[in-house]
């Protein structure tokens, strides 16, 4: 299978930094060579995901974010490459890309939105729904789209990882485990200040490493987050991979209660293949990929959450692990995408 592969154009393939569609294109293509398939990935000339790749953008174009004549540019160099290079089926991981691709000639396009089904995008999805097959990357995520926007969805596939990439800890170490961690965005709904405020109920260490760049970020972080630092609850910022690893497998737990309907998150099953328990809220995917009591706790609010601080070294840390290895793989994720390709090419999306 020719299998064209359109990233946005906004971060490099793989990131650098904080990224996680991203991350997951990367994956994905490095995933569908290793099984055997001819990948052409078009992104930015800055990316170094080792395939074929190919480019009309020199950077990632990060700083003007969501400039659509960007976007068409881009867009239109790779659907034109795609049809050049014969691709069979094209995955577009972009949101104005299934709009213009399947149109472009008889070119099987399926998509995958990463991103919530919200007023935004719900009639650039209803459109393209009749040509263009929908992957939901959760059951939450899909049930949103099917169930509140009527968008038909092909198939719920959640990410992967590379397991070699995230190691399993044990907690030991220089920290033995006595902190707790925050790991994300600097965005109200994420929950960095709720994971401050348990953590001070609770009386426990609390690292926050966040991204931070946008002036809404810094805002929320000096009016919320901020007063409540102190020799206990530290700020750290932005963490690249070798850095974050290491903090994932010395934590005793990933604190992630988010208050927004997220379609994934990827930083939990990034804890869990560091064998480390995970503190979510009751909120889109966390219910699917936590297995309450057994990989970490689903809590009501920040009382609860102050409570499970308290009760999360009980759990055995090897089951976290052990469900990255079973659910959450990079092998499993190709797969999935495999079999969908299949049936599209085959005539039989549903």
């Amino acid at each position: 299978m020719r299998i064209g592969i359109m990233a946005p154009p906004w971060v490099p393939v793989p990131p650098p930094f904080y990224g996680g569609t991203e991350a997951i294109v990367d994956r994905l293509a490095r995933g569908f060579v290793a099984a055997g398939h001819d990948v052409l990935l078009w992104t930015t000339g800055d990316s170094t995901c080792p395939v074929p790749r190919g480019h009309v953008l020199k950077w990632a174009e990060g700083d003007r974010i969501g400039i659509s004549a960007i976007e068409l540019r881009h867009l239109i160099g790779g659907y034109e490459a795609f049809l050049e290079w014969g691709a069979d089926i094209v995955h577009d991981h972009t949101l104005i890309g299934p709009v213009y691709g399947h149109r472009a000639g008889d070119l099987p396009v399926v998509t995958t939105n990463h991103g919530p089904f919200n007023d935004d995008v719900t009639d650039l999805y209803r459109v393209i729904a009749r040509d263009v097959p929908i992957i939901a990357i959760s059951h939450d995520h899909a049930a949103r789209a099917a169930q509140a926007r009527q968008i038909p969805i092909a198939a719920v596939i959640h990410h992967g990882l590379d397991l070699d990439q995230f190691p399993a800890g044990d907690g030991s170490g220089d920290e033995r485990g006595e902190y707790f961690l925050f790991l994300g965005r600097m965005a109200p709904e994420k929950g960095a200040r709720r994971a401050a405020q348990a953590a001070k109920q609770a009386g426990v260490r609390l690292i926050i490493a966040a991204k931070m760049r946008e002036p809404w970020e810094h805002m929320f972080f000096a009016d919320q987050v901020q007063p409540l630092l102190d020799d206990d609850i530290v700020f750290v910022g932005e963490v690249s991979h070798e850095e974050k690893v290491p903090l994932l497998q010395r934590a005793t737990a990933l604190v992630n209660p988010i208050l927004w309907p997220e379609p994934f998150g990827l930083v939990m099953i990034e804890a869990l293949a560091c064998a480390t328990p995970v503190l979510a809220f009751h909120e889109g995917s966390a219910p699917e990929l936590v297995d309450d009591g057994v990989t970490g706790f689903i809590c009501d609010d920040v009382d609860d959450l102050a409570r499970k601080m308290g009760e999360v070294t009980t759990l055995d840390r090897s089951d976290c692990r052990d469900a990255a290895e079973v659910r959450f793989t990079t092998e499993r994720m190709v797969a999935d995408h495999l079999e969908l390709f299949t049936r599209v090419l085959g005539g039989s999306p549903k």
